[in-house]
């Protein structure tokens, strides 16, 4: 495996690992419907008498995704496994992440009228599962085209790493997934970088929707990464969801959730309007975004907020012109030849060859060339270890000081109540 790839599998453990989220072993299932706040703060039930998400699919690349969690059994299609090549998408021991974004898309609950438990926003939708880590050579692509030919009208890919792949195959697939109308939805990232360190594929890939996190007081969440190429926000922040077990849950907080909420909410207007390109899809949730009073008067979009946060019901509601086919989506080239830092690489070796170079000066460069990669990978190595070691030490302090299950329902630390807001918010005050 090349140096590239190695990087960007550790870039991808790493965003993925960032997501903080804690066992919610002692809720139960009526708690866990009553702290899903995203879905009071989305107006959901306003939502679900417009759209449910009925006859869409939406593609979940990720760990694997649980189909016999009680709160999804039924809306889980067979999937395909990228990473053990086999026909089971079912998630490793231990392993909810999928399973989590699966359930903030397309929970359906349990009980009477499905009144327990995680509902997703697009409760009706259907979720093609597809176990990847982007550890292939050509990073998502085969999942993002398998997704694309197995009828999925949106693919949520809540993972993500530092650099693309060599041949641009990830990029190719995204250019291919737009042209069959198929959305694609990415976090941001979650080590609160800005600006080119926040940089994280694939979301930064022309076409891809890029969506950062905000908090239940409308507020970016601090650790959400921004850049010009965010396009979205949505609710990122202590989200209650499926976990492990069949009948597990968890609370997670970053831009996989965020990314998530997005692409249920594509699903809604997919459903809602059928005739719609992508781009024109997601132009109805940038033109009806919002923004909260600390952010009025940026323009947009903003390198935190984007366009805004995603406000559903109006986007299912509003009279908005269908516009552009592309929308605000950049439709990505359609050359696939290696990146700019390869092409430099190329160009390098060009001129080497015709400047007259000796043997001997080809060997000292090849042997100086060789010392350069043992010392990238050596950085690279203490790096991925530094930044595991950080995680847990997070993970450890999370755990001790908020633990799933330990306040009461639609009460968390820095937030009111949510039944103390104004109606006509969208999204609770702190």
């Amino acid at each position: 495996m090349g140096l590239t790839r190695t990087l960007r599998i550790a870039g991808s453990t790493a965003a993925v690992g960032a997501l903080l989220f804690a066992t919610a072993t002692t809720a139960s299932a009526d708690q866990v419907r009553s702290d899903q706040w995203p879905l009071q703060a989305l107006d959901a039930e306003a939502v679900w008498k417009i759209a449910t998400g009925k006859g869409v699919t939406v593609a979940v690349i990720d760990d694997g995704v649980d189909a016999s969690h009680r709160d999804l059994k039924g809306n889980v299609l067979p999937g395909k496994d990228f990473i053990d090549g086999d026909s089971d998408a079912s998630p490793a021991a231990g392993d909810s992440h999928g399973t989590a974004m699966a359930g903030v898309i397309a929970g359906h609950g349990h009980g009477v009228n499905g009144s327990d438990g995680v509902k997703g926003l697009a409760p009706d939708a259907k979720i093609l599962p597809l176990r990847d880590n982007g550890g292939q050579s050509d990073g998502f692509a085969s999942s993002i085209r398998y997704a694309v030919d197995h009828g999925a009208s949106v693919i949520n890919i809540s993972q993500g790493g530092s650099l693309p792949t060599a041949g641009g195959e990830e990029q190719q697939a995204i250019r291919y997934a737009l042209q069959h109308n198929a959305i694609v939805v990415a976090g941001s990232g979650n080590e609160g970088k800005s600006g080119t360190e926040a940089v994280s594929y694939p979301a930064s890939y022309p076409g891809v929707v890029n969506v950062g996190a905000v908090k239940d007081s409308k507020e970016i969440w601090e650790k959400s990464n921004s850049g010009a190429n965010l396009l979205l926000t949505a609710p990122g922040y202590r989200v209650v969801s499926a976990g492990t077990d069949s009948d597990g849950y968890r609370m997670g907080t970053g831009t996989s959730d965020s990314a998530a909420y997005v692409s249920a909410a594509c699903a809604l207007l997919h459903e809602k309007f059928p005739d719609l390109t992508a781009g024109q899809i997601v132009n109805r949730l940038t033109k009806t975004a919002g923004l909260p009073a600390s952010a009025k008067g940026l323009n947009l979009p903003d390198e935190k907020y984007g366009y805004g946060y995603i406000q559903p019901l109006a986007a299912l509601q509003q009279n908005i012109p269908a516009g552009s086919k592309n929308g605000p989506l950049t439709m990505p080239s359609s050359n696939s030849q290696a990146t700019p830092e390869d092409n430099t690489a190329a160009s390098s070796a060009s001129d080497d060859s015709s400047s007259g170079l000796t043997t001997n000066s080809v060997i000292a460069l090849s042997t100086l060339a060789a010392l350069g990669v043992l010392i990238v990978i050596g950085v690279a190595l203490f790096l991925v270890r530094r930044a595991k070691r950080r995680r847990a030490a997070e993970q450890s302090q999370f755990n001790q000081q908020s633990g799933y299950g330990s306040y009461p329902p639609n009460s968390y630390p820095g937030s009111a109540p949510y039944q103390q807001q104004p109606p006509s918010d969208r999204y609770p005050h702190q």
